[in-house]
């Protein structure tokens, strides 16, 4: 499980773009979102920690391990 703490995920809207980013970097990954914590746990293979990373950050987020 990959996880991140997004602190400019702050809506909805906010969910929906990650979670599309991710699913387009990284096809089949399962996306768990907790917008009142929120954390991003993206179940996908290890070596695929950069590609969600960087599917955040291109979507405008912040990912903070």
């Amino acid at each position: 499980m990959i996880e991140y703490h997004v602190n400019d995920m702050t809506c909805g809207h906010c969910a929906s773009t990650i979670t599309k980013a991710v699913q387009e970097a990284v096809p089949g990954a399962k996306i768990l979102i907790d917008l009142d914590t929120h954390k991003v746990q993206v179940e996908a293979a290890a070596d695929s920690r950069q590609a969600v990373e960087n599917a955040i950050r291109e979507a405008g987020y912040t990912p903070e391990r």
